[in-house]
This record gives C-alpha cells, structure tokens and sequence, in this order.
C-alpha cells in the first residue's frame, strides 16, 4: 500500500485567490481534503505547492495528524474516498438529535408508524430535559442518562419505553458509524451497559362488567348543538370495538372497501403486522346487531375508504382523541365524579376480552385468538389458512351476554390480556440466558450462554445435559432466567422422545380409578395444562 499526503493548490477562485488543499494518493489513486487556507499567485511554487510559512506550518500538522491516524490501521484494501471519510470524520462530533430524526423517519418509510410515534416522543422528552434540539453522543453519558430516567419515575409506561426507544437509537448508530475492522469509532463509548432501565407498572384494569356496559350504551346521549356530536362518535365508535373483537380505533380508521366482504371484515392488525409472519391477520363477523351502527358511518362508492372517519379526522391520533372526548362526556354525564374513573376506548377491548373469559367461560387460548394475539400456533399460521369462526362465535356469545340477558357479570379479572412484545419471554441470539433443570426439586443441569435465537433451543440444549436414569413419563421443571432484562419462566417437559412429548399419562395404582390424560398447550410461550381425557382403569397396571 502507498499513501502520500502532501500540500498543494489547485485552480484560482474568481477572485484570483487559491484554496489549499491535501492531497491524498492512494494506490496512485488521487483524492482532495480542502483547509481553510489560501494564498495568492506570489506563493505559489512551480509545482503548485503553497510557499506561505504560516500555511505551511498549518498543513504540515494536518498532514502529521492525518499520517497518523492512518499508521494506526490497515488502511491497504480501501479507496481513496474511504481514506478521505476516515480522516474528516473521525473527530467530528455526532449528533444524537440529527440520527433520530433519521432513524425515526426511516422507520416511516417502513411501515412503524406507530413504533415512530414513540420513539419520537422519547426522543422529544430527552430534548427537553437535555435543554437543546441538537443533543449530541458526547453528552449522553451514563451519569446523564440516569439523572434523566430517574425525571421520568412518575410515569408508568414511559419510564421504561423512552430509554428502552434511545438505546435502541443510540446502538443503531453504533452499529452504523463504527468499524472496528477499519477502526473507526465516531461514537466512543456505549453507556447503557452501565445505565438500568426500569420495568414500567403493570396497566391498571380497564374492562367493566356487563351491567356497566348496558348502563354506558343504553342511556340517552348527553344534549349537544352539534349536528354530529362527539358523545355520539364514542358511543358508537365504542360499540363497534365491542362488538368486532376488540378492534382498535387505528384499524378501523383504515379498514378499506376491500377488507368487507360477505358481512365479514378481514384487516392486519396495526399494532403487530410487522413483527408477525402472518401480518397479525384476522378476520371477523359483522353481527346483526351493529349492522345499523356499522352502516351509519359507510363512506360512498368513490370512496376507498370503508368507514367516514378520515373525512373528519386528518389522523388516526385525532380520531382516538375525539373519540375519547366523547367517552369521557358519556362518563360524565352518568354521575363520574372522578376522572380516574372514566371509561376510555380501550376500555371497551379489555372489556370483551374479560367479559369473554369471565361470562361467556372461554379459555386464555380463545380469548387470545378472538383479540387476534400472537400465540403458539404463529409459526403454523404462516402455513395454514386459518378458520375464523371460533372467534366469530365467541363474540356472538358476548353480545348475547351483554345486550340479550340481564345476568350479572362474573368480577374475576383477565389482567393484561392485551399482549406487548415485552410481557413474553423473548430470546435473541445477543441476551445472556441461565437456564436450570430441576427434578424432584434438584437441579440436574444447569448452564449460562448467548447465542439462543428462541426458547426451544434453549430446552433443547439443556435437555440434552439431561441424566439418562430419569424415570420415561417423569416431569421435569426448566426454569429460564434472562440475564439482560431479569425475565423469568418456567417450562415443563415429560421424558418421553427427547422429553418433548405432547402428552403425560398419569396412571391410576388401584382398580377402578382414572387414568388422566394431559396435554400440554401453549399461550405464547406458556405452557397450560388441559385435560384431554379421562379413562376408568378395569385392571391395575393395564
């Protein structure tokens, strides 16, 4: 490799001045940093280099400075336009803000524009406390960073999912400015790996009963001038949710004509159609009874759109908000003293999962498939096409339940039935796992690694450290601590192949008793214990 960096000028400005420049030979490959010097045609030599002893004093350190940095790495496979890139920004000063808005707006142009959403507010939060529009890499420090999350300890959500957006941020530039193998290193250090991110409180229980629901929709709206008035948009926008699965205001905003067919909507879920293999898909009956509702807001024929709502609100935020305004006018006007009381829409989701659980005596696995959450069966999804009309049923029945019988509701609750990517136990191949097995209350294996991409390779592994005398049929307990964020589950496995058979038989000792056949399913990752069968024993040992 041969490099040369030498001094020189190169053609006059139009006002007979030259700028100086270093020029660079790569591999007899030429390329050009410019100063801030220039002199005039009296000093100037005949080889065009620069004869001023205060500007050659000048770029006789640069060139040093640059010789260098260069020594300090291999340097021989580049270009002469990755060397100049080396130079002029390896002490040049990042900007935190400047990255984000990129960051962000990339996301944008994917398809997150809810993700976006948050990430621009932690974004604009750390402004603020930062004092400046234009926070830089330097001054997020760890000591910075703690004092700043330790501002945002009132909040419940936000304390943790504002630092977790800009440790997000803050590492993709890492990842996309730093080049250890060309040594380069723009951001010089990582300070969340001394920084705690706190665990945001769990979501207070926003579903009421039946008899609140039935007070809340049967009720005379509140008097108001306007011809179409937001306690009206709430009600029904409300009663749409309820009686749709759950279905969120966003993705009724953008249901199109062609999601309606044959009295069945058919969306993507705006939440999780991008981090599901089958785009969070689900289709759902219209029931008879918000036939009336769901045609009072039907767009015309040249409209793309099925429902009016984008013709009166310019965004889907705007639409949530007035439809909240008009919920809480509803609450208000029933006597609601207290506004920590007020029903809000999201009210009206958590209620159809609760009142589907508690009422109408649907199991998690229903309930998670009718809200259309992400469960065991998301791989098999991507293969299948999915049959609807269990969740189709199970909303019928919540109807009935709600708006055809008088019978009170059950007050057991189905708490954080709304499902985010962080109350499942998640692996990627980064995250430090301890995983343990117990038998009998002994633990039998036992390691601590990285490079899991899901749990089952996890069990897997560990499954394979098993002790070969372990009784076939036997449980064994495996427990899985994630050492990054402090997560832990518990699985359990039968011997049997690989101790990864379906099914446990539990066989009776003494005539005449049952033999019980459990099948082990899955919520998410969680394994929940069904009973599949039950058997009357005629013979011992049989």
């Amino acid at each position: 490799m041969t490099t040369t960096l030498k001094a020189i000028v190169r053609k006059p400005r139009t006002d007979g001045l030259y700028a100086v420049y270093i020029r660079i030979v790569h591999n007899r490959k030429p390329g050009y940093i410019k100063t801030n010097k220039i002199v005039d045609a009296d000093h100037i030599s005949k080889e065009n280099e620069p004869t001023d002893p205060v500007v050659n004093e000048y770029c006789s350190m640069l060139v040093r400075q640059y010789t260098d940095r260069l020594n300090r790495t291999n340097t021989s496979l580049w270009t002469v336009s990755e060397i100049i890139e080396y130079l002029l920004k390896t002490d040049e000063e990042v900007c935190f803000s400047d990255y984000s808005r990129m960051f962000i707006r990339q996301m944008r142009l994917d398809g997150h524009e809810r993700n976006a959403k948050n990430y621009q507010l932690a974004v604009a939060h750390l402004e603020r406390y930062m004092g400046t529009t234009r926070v830089m890499f330097g001054h997020l420090t760890a000591a910075v960073l703690k004092k700043w999350i330790e501002s945002l300890a009132k909040t419940h959500r936000a304390k943790e999912m504002y630092p977790t957006n800009i440790r997000m941020i803050f590492r993709s530039a890492i990842a996309d400015m730093n080049d250890d193998e060309k040594g380069i290193q723009r951001i010089k250090f990582d300070p969340w790996v001394k920084v705690q991110i706190p665990k945001s409180e769990p979501s207070e229980k926003l579903a009421i009963s039946a008899e609140e629901c039935r007070e809340f929709f049967n009720r005379p709206l509140p008097r108001t001038k306007m011809l179409s008035s937001l306690p009206e948009l709430g009600r029904d926008v409300a009663l749409l949710s309820l009686c749709l699965g759950g279905i969120n205001t966003v993705d009724l905003y953008h249901l199109k004509k062609s999601d309606y067919r044959d009295g069945v909507i058919g969306y993507k879920r705006a939440k999780t159609r991008h981090s599901r293999k089958d785009e969070a898909y689900i289709e759902m009956r219209v029931e008879p009874f918000i036939q009336d509702t769901f045609n009072k807001y039907l767009s015309d024929e040249k409209d793309e759109f099925l429902f009016t709502f984008h013709q009166r609100y310019g965004n889907t935020d705007s639409f949530n908000a007035n439809v909240n305004i008009g919920i809480r006018k509803i609450c208000m006007d029933m006597g609601m003293t207290n506004k920590e009381d007020y029903y809000c829409f999201y009210t009206f989701r958590h209620t159809w999962a609760t009142i589907a659980q508690n009422d109408c005596n649907a199991n998690l696995y229903e309930v998670a498939f009718g809200m259309n959450h992400s469960h065991g069966l998301k791989v098999t999804r991507g293969y299948v096409k999915v049959d609807f009309t269990p969740a189709w049923e199970l909303n019928a029945r919540i109807i009935d339940f709600v708006f055809f019988s008088n019978k009170p509701s059950k007050q057991g609750l189905a708490k954080d039935l709304d499902e985010s990517g962080d109350k499942m136990f998640r692996i990627t191949a980064k995250m430090m796992i301890y995983a343990r097995a117990y038998f009998k209350g002994e633990v039998i294996a036992e390691f601590t690694d990285i490079g899991f991409n899901n749990v089952d390779e996890v069990i897997s592994r560990i499954v394979k450290m098993f002790p070969k005398d372990i009784p076939v049929g036997c449980t064994v307990q495996i427990r899985l601590t994630n050492c990054d964020n402090h997560k832990e589950v518990v699985y359990e496995r039968s011997k049997g192949k690989g101790f990864e058979a379906p099914y446990t038989l539990y066989i009776a000792n003494n005539p005449h008793e049952s033999i019980r056949l459990v099948r082990i399913v899955y919520f998410g990752r969680f394994p929940i214990k069904v009973l599949y069968a039950t058997l009357k024993v005629l013979h011992p040992h049989t």
